[in-house]
């Protein structure tokens, strides 16, 4: 019964955490750039493979709250 009350907090976490770690990226990113404007073009890119793979965990964590787990006891 409490397994059906997690799910909602698993989707919020990954959320947030998706969040956070994309703001992580694309700060650092412009950080990068300020500092060597010759590379924007490959840190630009290296920066949307970054936030892909942020958001992607993020998915992976909302499809595993889809997952209809049974009680130990069931």
């Amino acid at each position: 019964m409490i397994v059906g009350y997690l799910a909602p907090i698993a989707f919020s976490l990954a959320s947030i955490g998706s969040a956070i770690g994309g703001g992580i990226v694309v700060g650092k990113t412009i950080e990068s750039v300020a500092r060597q404007p010759e590379l924007q073009g490959r840190l630009t890119g290296l920066m949307f493979l970054g936030i892909a793979f942020t958001e992607a965990l993020a998915f992976v964590a909302i499809a595993v709250g889809f997952i209809p787990f049974t009680s130990p006891g069931a």
